[in-house]
């Protein structure tokens, strides 16, 4: 099976940095861009056509649920996966209603995200 081809998008430059590098370590996935922007985001998509876009829910100028009601309007659509530091059933629902494929507080992000792209990309694939 091909690496699962990623776009990282978060408004800090330093978690982007480093959330891209514990995510390479992983040889099911590769990096193929990263953005601090929603906006950004789509360009790179357009651009690189990944499989997942792993995205902040706040962020300046468009947010991750209205970057991900638009990436959810391309064909082909990649998964999107929402970031959040706020772990609240509200945002989750949020994040759903927008066409996110997942929710990861951040504060779980070291033990929650990788299995869960490898389960959405199998789901994926099959």
């Amino acid at each position: 099976m091909s690496a699962v081809r990623v776009v990282l998008v978060d408004d800090n430059p330093d978690f982007v940095g480093t959330a891209a590098d514990f995510m390479a370590q992983d040889p099911g996935i590769e990096i193929v861009g990263l953005a601090t922007s929603g906006e950004r985001a789509l360009e790179l998509v357009a651009a690189h056509q990944p499989d997942l876009v792993v995205m902040d829910l706040a962020m300046p100028g468009m947010g991750g649920l209205e970057a991900a009601r638009r990436l959810k309007a391309c064909r082909p659509a990649p998964l999107v996966i929402i970031l959040s530091l706020h772990d609240d059933e509200a945002y989750r629902r949020r994040s759903r209603q927008a066409g996110a494929d997942g929710f990861i507080a951040k504060s779980e992000f070291g033990e929650k995200l990788l299995p869960l792209i490898h389960r959405l990309s199998t789901k994926q694939a099959a």
